[in-house]
């Protein structure tokens, strides 16, 4: 069985894409398809660790979750993780193969090509329906030659394309003609239709401008999807859009995040964010730090260079008086490794070789190393016996007197983690530490949270996931969008959605 595909791109980063994939995998799921979701390349600090054992972008692993099936690295075998303004590390299939400039990365993806190929027949001959997602816009012209990511893509393996874009940004049609005028003429004649996205407002106010658009450009407008203000799903790369609170909070415990320059997969605080007792903010400024009750020193991509930044701007001297003042201190990842008392490069993994100081409150000393841990680990808190279930991407080891102290003990023997000798201070290794409501409620009561509400973040996932597909069957039509599917123009027949709740 070869699956039939649909590639959705977008006119711009952040138009919506990867939600769009996601809640067309859903909706496809609950009608009995067998679905997956496909992404070429992506761009993204925020991964995940598959179900054999590579990393790939988180969205993908929430996609595979709204389809219904575990995540494997066929499902994004291009992930580029930016390690400052001109170099990412470069993972194919899950695996990194080293680090290269924008021109160096350029003239790799030749062989990217054929990764990206080999897993996406790997994958389309176990399923339907692929649902592919483009990378960035449609349009990035200075990148066609060689492309993978978008239409390049769509042209190799033939696929027709769903344009989206996001019209709370202001000036979608704009955005759609735009995109199509950029377009060849074969990239343009693949554009099936288009979706509009995060819509608010009356409806009636925009349809002049559909029917405009689907005279001008001779292609239909499949729907208007709204703009979700509640729908809390894990962010593709970045910060999520509203970084704060949200909804009503008694904001019992105070807690922030810095925002460093290449802060890493935080989706790790979406529970907290959510949590109806807790004040939660990232933050840039080290001045937010008094008065609040716990400080969390996120995951990096370039530890050494963000240590150095967060010591530039005084977060050294904040968090010491904070902890002088009795406020509680976690460092997940790259975090955990700044809190230790050095960090030594040997092999110029994340820029020139030595070793730096760390802020030395936990007694634990890393070494980077050239080869990633990538691990999906269970375990239980040192802090009581709650079950952790999270992942492990680091590339380097921690050993010292303070891992004796460990703040998990996991199913495969191993201990993670450092307790300082105060008890003020942890540090792990292990992502998603806040997922589960245990493990989360035990760690916001270690902080000083009385009485902590336990809540469970991979329901509250799946009824967004759930919210989102009702969105999607609400406002797109489905039969259109998903009709012109097939490498030889086959339709693809939708079932009916079967009513179950």
């Amino acid at each position: 069985m070869t699956a039939r595909a649909l590639m959705i791109q977008g006119t711009s980063s952040d138009a919506g894409k990867s939600t769009l994939v996601a809640g067309l995998c859903r909706v496809l799921r609950r009608r009995g398809m067998r679905v997956a979701p496909f992404k070429p390349q992506n761009m993204s600090l925020n991964s995940a660790v598959a179900s054999d054992g590579g990393e790939i972008g988180r969205a993908q692993a929430l996609q595979a979750q709204a389809a219904g099936i575990v995540p494997t690295t066929d499902m994004n075998p291009v992930l580029l993780k930016p390690q400052s303004d001109r170099e990412a590390q470069v993972i194919i299939q899950g695996r990194p193969i080293g680090s290269l400039d924008a021109a160096g990365y350029h003239e790799y993806k030749r062989i990217a090509r054929r990764a990206v190929l080999d897993s996406y027949h790997r994958l389309a001959s176990g399923y339907e329906l692929i649902v592919v997602e483009g990378a960035g816009s449609a349009a990035e012209i200075n990148l066609r030659a060689n492309d993978i990511a978008n239409m390049g893509f769509a042209e190799a393996v033939d696929c027709p394309v769903a344009l989206i874009a996001d019209i709370d940004r202001g000036g979608v049609f704009a955005q759609l003609v735009g995109t199509l005028a950029l377009l060849s003429e074969s990239e343009r004649a693949r554009v099936t239709g288009f979706v509009i996205n995060r819509f608010r407002g009356d409806r009636a106010l925009l349809d002049p401008g559909l029917e405009w658009l689907e005279t001008h450009s001779g292609k239909p407008v499949f729907g208007v999807l709204p703009y979700l203000q509640d729908l809390h799903l894990d962010a593709e790369d970045g910060l999520p859009r509203e970084q704060g609170r949200h909804g009503p909070h008694l904001g019992q415990l105070r807690v922030i995040v810095p925002i460093t320059p290449r802060i890493s997969n935080p989706t790790d605080f979406d529970p907290l964010r959510q949590h109806p007792q807790i004040d939660f903010r990232f933050t840039v400024d080290p001045h937010d730090v008094p008065g609040v009750d716990l400080v969390i020193l996120p995951g990096s991509k370039s530890v050494c260079a963000d240590l150095a930044w967060l010591r530039e701007r005084g977060w050294g001297e904040q968090l010491a008086r904070h902890l002088r003042y009795g406020g509680r201190l976690i460092g997940i990842c790259g975090g955990f490794q700044m809190l230790g008392k050095t960090i030594a490069d040997p092999h110029g993994v994340e820029g020139p070789p030595g070793t730096r100081p760390g802020f030395g409150w936990l007694e634990v000393d890393t070494v980077l190393e050239s080869e990633k841990q990538l691990r999906n680990v269970t375990g239980h808190l040192t802090l009581g016996a709650a079950t952790v279930r999270g992942y492990e991407i680091h590339m380097g080891r921690s050993t010292g007197v303070g891992c004796s102290r460990p703040l998990i003990e996991l199913e495969d023997g191993r201990a993670d983690g450092a307790i300082s000798p105060d008890g003020q201070v942890l540090g792990t290794y292990v992502h998603g530490l806040f997922e589960e409501p245990a493990t989360c409620s035990a760690l916001l009561g270690w902080a000083g949270l009385t009485a902590p509400i336990p809540l469970d973040h991979g329901q509250r996932r799946e009824r967004a996931l759930e919210h989102l597909a009702d969105a999607v069957e609400t406002g797109l039509q489905l039969e259109q969008l998903l009709g012109d599917i097939g490498p030889a123009a086959d339709a693809v027949s939708l079932p009916k959605r079967t009513p179950s709740r």
